[in-house]
């Protein structure tokens, strides 16, 4: 494989992403001492950033790495969603695919980051089904043609309902578009016939209702390829966390570990590794270098401070470096 021709090859590709979007707020500051009111530290404030997060970090991944995605998602009618469309102009995205929930409310989630670490994330949401399904499948429809890849990145907010789940992978496999997902747990069956599903440890444990923690190679391989079999998919990518990835396809099991990295923080992790995957599943390239991709690029992102897009450049160098050693 030729890694720069395969960089150059996704400056050329159009991802279609759907799912749920939020914002990802940051309070940055620095601990000194502890409140007099209660035992909890004080966080005294030096920096406050709004950024694109959810299905809309997947773009900005998608973007960054040179592709040309559109969004599909739905916002509230709500300051936080007029922020959020300010933001993707902002990045530069195409708002085409948003559509405005007069029901449901933006998700908002804000880290407080003090003394360079994640110390705690307040969550504003509303998880209810979206209230104007029927359009976001008409404009899904509309935009689907000429897209090479299509990623439904679900969060369990509403946006991925049954019917739009249904809709989407049919018209997809119709029009001979593979699709990708990254499932949550309330729709996690319903991705029948989708190309690969790349759930993480903790998600196919609760999936597949499994206490048992998935150490043995053997145990790892039964369970993917059971549930490959049950959604009738391609692949199963399963990321492990600090164990790696694993990859199902057909009759081939392989567990790949993760590279040595100084992790700084994991969030937006798995929104870069379908973010790679999506772009090596639309080339030609097999299943084992995409997995080995993505497993990179995952650990990449981590060694910053924040939900962040990867870097192309390093990233390149990177995966130049990592296969001629493979």
């Amino acid at each position: 494989m030729n890694v720069k021709n395969l960089f150059s090859e996704f400056n050329s590709k159009k991802i279609l992403v759907i799912g749920d979007s939020m914002i990802d707020s940051y309070l940055f500051g620095e601990i000194n001492r502890t409140s007099p009111e209660a035992p909890v530290p004080v966080v005294e404030t030096k920096k406050h950033e709004s950024r694109l997060g959810g299905a809309a970090n997947v773009a900005l991944n998608l973007k960054s790495l040179g592709a040309t995605p559109i969004l599909c998602s739905a916002i509230g009618d709500d300051k936080e969603g007029k922020l959020f469309i300010e933001l993707m102009k902002k990045e530069d995205l195409t708002t085409e695919g948003m559509i405005i929930s007069k029901i449901k409310r933006t998700t908002l989630k804000t880290r407080v980051i003090a003394n360079d670490k994640h110390q705690l994330r307040i969550d504003e949401e509303d998880s209810s089904p979206i209230d104007n399904e029927i359009e976001l499948i008409d404009l899904i429809k509309k935009l689907i043609y000429n897209i090479d890849v299509v990623v439904l990145q679900d969060y369990n907010k509403g946006v991925l309902t049954s019917n739009v789940i249904n809709e989407v992978i049919k018209i997809a496999n119709n029009n001979n578009i593979p699709s990708i997902v990254d499932p949550k747990k309330d729709n996690f069956f319903n991705y029948k016939n989708c190309t690969i599903f790349k759930p993480n440890l903790a998600e196919i444990k609760i999936g597949m209702n499994i206490n048992d923690e998935l150490r043995n190679l053997k145990d790892l391989n039964k369970v993917t390829t059971k549930l490959r079999l049950q959604l009738n998919s391609d692949a199963v990518l399963l990321t492990l966390s600090s164990r790696g990835i694993c990859l199902d396809s057909h009759n081939n099991f392989h567990q790949f570990p993760s590279y040595k990295r100084k992790l700084v923080d994991v969030s937006g992790a798995g929104d870069t590794v379908i973010s790679v995957a999506a772009l090596c599943l639309s080339t030609n390239i097999n299943y084992s270098d995409l997995t080995i991709l993505s497993n990179l690029a995952g650990g990449l992102v981590c060694e910053a401070v924040g939900v962040i897009p990867i870097n192309k450049e390093k990233f390149l160098n990177e995966a130049i470096k990592t296969l001629k050693n493979e």
